[in-house]
């Protein structure tokens, strides 16, 4: 049978599949319009089987915000081409709304129904892969409600309204004015995107980070043949620099390095109106932790030549 133009068109705004895919799809379902969308899907899973073992480092940071409540999401694609992509961002920014909802936790959110679908959010994502023609994958989500005060968002690299290549919370408790904290708790997070802390209190620390590296101090303390108890108190005092580096609450705060988060927070509290206290923070830097395949940009350009 003839396929129309029209008829083309019209599984192309329903699927956004390609017009040669879409003219396919149809001759093979004898212009079935129901059967063609099918055909397509059964397609699109097919390519993602197929991109499943690309490595997706790139993509988007997602964050979302509420009353007291805020969640951040990581959704990777293979290029940052797709990244400036607005199907894939519309999805970035529904996934972070779904994680608001959902209460943040990975698994939760993937399995959560994507708005305005019947489809959970790993499965919209699966079927995107046909369409964007990329391996995209839902990667990781968290959140940070407080009682009272605010929990702060920052994008750094925006490319659109709450979508970046970094994403940080920042969740501040206190009784005092919302805003005022939230403001404040912005700086913060924007601090914290440029310094990523490694915790944010001495206590919180990975106590085997610590071990190690008071090992490290007291062997080299010990090449300068001081006795054991000056070396003690050296290895206290370069404990205390450790500290300073990679605690957030003792680094020296990059709005104004003369002073701590700490002591900027205490001098933010005359604003706030009460006592405050920083709860929790999350960092989300795109890729992070992923290991990229290195690609031989010439060897592919001649492999292309000779086929």
């Amino acid at each position: 049978m003839s396929i129309s133009a029209a008829q083309v068109k019209e599984l192309r705004d329903l699927t956004g599949a390609g017009m040669m895919d879409c003219k396919m799809a149809l001759n093979e379902t004898n212009g079935n319009m129901e059967e063609a969308v099918d055909w397509l899907r059964k397609k699109g899973i097919s390519k993602a089987d197929k991109k499943a073992g690309r490595t997706a480092a790139e993509g988007l940071i997602g964050v979302d915000s509420g009353v007291r409540e805020a969640a951040v999401v990581e959704v990777n694609s293979e290029t940052d081409f797709v990244a400036r992509n607005a199907a894939f961002q519309e999805i970035v920014a529904n996934v972070a709304k779904v994680a608001l909802a959902y209460g943040g936790k990975t698994e939760a959110v993937a399995a959560a129904p994507y708005p305005g679908s019947d489809k959970s959010v790993a499965d919209t994502i699966k079927d995107a892969v046909g369409t964007i023609g990329e391996n995209l994958g839902f990667r990781r989500s968290a959140k940070l409600t407080v009682e009272q005060g605010a929990v702060a968002t920052y994008v750094h690299n925006a490319v659109a309204d709450g979508l970046g290549k970094l994403g940080v919370l920042v969740a501040i408790e206190t009784s005092g004015n919302a805003q005022t904290a939230n403001a404040f708790a912005r700086q913060v997070a924007m601090h914290v995107a440029a310094t990523n802390p490694m915790a944010l209190t001495t206590e919180e620390l990975d106590p085997a980070a610590v071990e190690r590296e008071k090992a490290i101090f007291a062997d080299q303390a010990r090449q300068s043949g001081k006795p054991e108890a000056i070396i003690e108190k050296m290895v206290e005092g370069r404990l205390r620099k450790f500290y300073e580096e990679v605690v957030l609450l003792k680094q020296a705060f990059v709005l104004n390095p003369d002073i701590t988060v700490e002591k900027a927070l205490q001098d933010a509290e005359k604003e706030i109106g009460a006592p405050a206290k920083i709860t929790a923070y999350l960092r989300f830097a795109l890729g992070e932790g992923i290991e990229k395949d290195e690609t031989d940009f010439a060897a592919e350009v001649a492999a292309a030549v000779k086929k």
